[in-house]
């Protein structure tokens, strides 16, 4: 004979049929307990539950019976049998929650044979389906849990991401300077600074890693600190690659590389000596291309390109310039600026964008109203802004910093540009 795990309880006043019930079930390998009524049935409230229940009670207490099974949140069927087969006591059982009727005596014990295997297929399922239910409700609480740690990381991330930029309507020099990053997620893929790096020269570059969140992010903490560093070198003079821009670059390039984590960047770095009244800049694949607008006269975007910045062994630069003889502004975005214009095609949002900063002078709050950022609860893409302009760059009124930004003394003010009515550079001798 077969041993059966599965565990019955049989309630039935009638003690020869009790037991005729209870030998029959217990010939088939069950594990079976029988009592006289409800109140003896033991084995109802102890562990393990009964996996079915054989009742021969009256409408009431069968009602009785299955609410208290049923407030077990376990599937235990309960069959209802008694001495006749009256329609309406039928009825009567099934209505008050048996899920089938066997007929007393047990002539064709086949028949038990038949309920129970159509039942047990049920309790099988349901207790599947609760064992399942449990571990998605387990997995689901994992998840929660989970998710509440990568926001708190998230958070502490961004607080750290903010830590890193630049002051807000920052005067260096004769040059107001601001910002804006809105991100798409909680953390951005783009990056700006900008800061002096000798007694005229601003330095200030945008910057768009690949990719999107927490991966990007980590690129940012990067350019931050090789910036850092390279401001650390010059002032002890053991290197100057922050005072070109193709060579600034370079350094970028080989940092990334070496980190192993296949990203690459895309940026524009430029900086603008007040004394030589100049913008000298690299470009590393950054589109669109800043716009650079004259007070009382024209307005357009800088030209140049170059290679993406992380992607090639030894990727060479070139290095552009442009006079900076008249009241200027200068607009640094980054490309999720583009998803956020309405327009058709790419040259019509380029020619959207500048029709936006020409006309006079625009503030970050200004161009951020104009493009209704605030407005944008989700963005397609992380948009960075800079916004550059000078307060008296027109001769002898230029008022030129003793120091750098973090307080920490400049080099000796040699600007590395070419003379302010030299041709614009595209290959710079003293760069390479």
């Amino acid at each position: 004979m077969t041993s059966r795990t599965e565990r019955i309880v049989i309630i039935d006043p009638d003690e020869t049929s009790r037991q005729e019930l209870d030998r029959y079930l217990e010939s088939k390998g069950f594990y079976v307990c029988g009592y006289a009524d409800m109140a003896s049935a033991k084995a109802l409230s102890s562990e393990p539950r009964p996996d079915a229940v054989f009742a021969d009670l009256s409408p009431a207490d069968l009602r009785k019976l299955c609410d208290q099974l049923e407030a077990t949140d376990t599937f235990i069927p309960v069959i209802a049998y008694g001495e006749t087969a009256e329609a309406t006591v039928v009825v009567e059982a099934l209505r008050a929650g048996a899920e089938d009727f066997v007929l007393k005596p047990l002539r064709d014990k086949s028949l038990i044979d038949d309920v129970l295997g159509k039942l047990f297929d049920r309790v099988r399922v349901n207790r599947l389906n609760q064992l399942y239910r449990q571990e998605l409700e387990e997995a689901n609480s994992d998840l929660r849990a989970g998710i509440s740690e990568l926001r708190a990381d998230q958070r502490a991330g961004r607080k750290v991401q903010l830590k890193m930029l630049p002051e807000h309507d920052y005067q260096l020099g004769a040059l107001d300077i601001d910002h804006l990053i809105k991100p798409s997620l909680y953390l951005s893929g783009d990056f700006l600074d900008y800061f002096r790096i000798s007694r005229d020269q601003t330095l200030v570059y945008i910057a768009d890693v690949s990719g999107h969140g927490a991966s990007s992010a980590f690129v940012t903490v990067l350019l931050k600190n090789l910036t850092n560093r390279l401001q650390r070198n010059l002032r002890r003079g053991s290197s100057d690659d922050i005072l070109y821009p193709d060579r600034f670059l370079q350094r970028i390039n080989s940092e990334l590389l070496d980190t192993g984590l296949g990203k690459h960047v895309t940026v524009f770095v430029g900086i603008i000596s007040e004394k030589e009244r100049t913008l000298t800049y690299a470009v590393g694949a950054h589109f669109p291309m800043p716009i650079l607008s004259f007070e009382q006269g024209e307005t357009l975007f800088l030209e140049g390109n170059g290679l993406p910045v992380g992607l090639f062994e030894d990727p060479e630069w070139e290095v552009y310039q442009v006079r900076l003889d008249r009241p200027f502004q200068l607009y640094l975005f980054s490309d999720g600026i583009l998803e956020v214009i309405k327009a058709k095609s790419l040259a019509e949002k380029e020619a959207r964008l500048l029709e936006l900063v020409s006309g006079g002078r625009h503030t970050i709050a200004s161009l951020s109203d104009a493009l209704q950022l605030g407005e944008m609860n989700e963005l397609p893409d992380d948009i960075a802004i800079v916004s550059v302009s000078d307060r008296a760059l027109s001769g002898s009124d230029v008022t030129v910093a003793e120091s750098d930004s973090d307080g920490v003394p400049a080099t000796d003010g040699e600007s590395t540009a070419a003379p302010a009515n030299g041709p614009l550079l595209t290959d710079s001798p003293e760069s390479k």
